[in-house]
């Protein structure tokens, strides 16, 4: 009887949450793959997922992997993992995964728990699993309480601080905690956006300004009304550190507000003076995709420069009306040079470009 060199894959993860103390993606890859080396595997290859939670399967690495092994001829018979909660934290999950690689004849091995494939086996990784879910659990909502109370502290608990600051390493007894402080090279562009629509620019003009420029926009990339409309309404930029805002259908504590946690950008008088410039110009824009629009070539017509849908929307408090290319509305001229068309205008025309059979 031939004796086949068993393929493997190693699959090595790490969590978002900062209390999950498991291995170092380093130390796992290379634990795994003395393992391996161990018992004459073959390594075809290696999965890594890095700040991803074991609670969901929507990991980039976890997904292709799963896809592999769904292929007629999956090129291996075995996944490697330093342990069962690498590969899921959530019972169900691992049942349905584990299922459906049994069927392609792969089995999923634990380096740290070896468990036998018989009933009994498979009972104390059922057992280890759902003490591996509870854990979980149980440390998302320590984690949760602990955010909490670091908001309420005022302490900054994001990952990325707001456009115009950075992160700042604050003394906590033994432990090192994160504030804001404005960032030097990015606070004028900030002050110039309020001072700008402080002074009746608009939000295209002012995009279309920063891009002439060549200030450079958060992320990479061009100014455009979304991005100066997030910085506009972001109370972070008075001081004000809000946390846990309630999500829409989810009953949860109510968020921690705490003003003057840092060092503010800008004065709160003018901040709530830009809120209501913003509310008061806010013009009533017609998606192409709802089917009561008074527009009736919203979503029909096509930008011929960038290929865009054109939008209607009411100019001066609804005294006229267009349709504008929704790049061109959105970001300025800047991203599109196409022309406003008067609504009249342009459905003037329909009638006599339909022909009637």
């Amino acid at each position: 009887m031939e004796n086949r060199v068993k393929r493997v894959i190693i699959y090595a993860r790490v969590s978002s949450d900062r209390q999950d103390v498991d291995l170092s993606i380093s130390a796992q890859l290379k634990a795994l793959r003395d393992y391996a080396a161990r018992n004459g595997y073959v390594v075809v290859k290696e999965f890594v997922d890095e700040a991803e939670s074991g609670r969901s399967t929507a990991r980039p690495s976890f997904r292709e992997m799963i896809g592999l092994a769904r292929t007629k001829q999956a090129p291996f018979e075995m996944i490697l993992v330093w342990k069962l909660s690498r590969f899921a934290r959530n019972r169900e999950d691992s049942i349905i995964y584990k299922s459906l690689l049994r069927k392609q004849g792969i089995q999923v091995v634990s380096i740290n728990e070896p468990i036998e494939d018989t009933p009994t086996g498979r009972l104390m990784e059922g057992i280890i699993e759902v003490i591996d879910e509870f854990y979980s659990s149980n440390l998302g909502q320590d984690i949760k309480r602990g955010m909490r109370e670091n908001a309420s502290r005022g302490f900054f608990n994001g990952s990325r601080p707001p456009f115009g600051y950075v992160r700042k390493k604050i003394k906590d007894g033994d432990k090192e905690r994160n504030s804001l402080e404005p960032n030097p090279k990015l606070l004028p562009i900030v002050q110039r956006i309020f001072n700008e629509i402080t002074n009746e620019k608009g939000l295209k003009e002012i995009a279309k300004g920063l891009n002439r420029d060549g200030v450079p926009a958060p992320a990479g990339g061009k100014w455009g009304k979304q991005r100066l409309h997030k910085i506009l309404t972001n109370e972070a930029y008075t001081g004000r550190l809000i946390w846990g805002k309630v999500h829409k259908g989810k009953t949860s504590l109510p968020p921690v507000i705490k003003d003057n946690a840092w060092p503010a950008i800008v004065d709160k008088s003018v901040f709530e003076n830009v809120q209501v410039t913003l509310s008061e110009r806010a013009p009533k824009v017609t998606h192409p995709r709802v089917a009561s629009s008074n527009y009736l070539l919203s979503g029909l017509v096509r930008c011929r420069n960038c290929g865009a849908s054109y939008i209607g929307y009411g100019a001066k408090s609804g005294q006229f009306h267009y349709y504008v290319c929704g790049t061109a509305y959105s970001k300025g001229k800047e991203a599109c040079p196409s022309q406003h068309l008067p609504q009249e205008k342009l459905e003037r025309l329909l009638p006599s470009s339909i022909r009637w059979s």
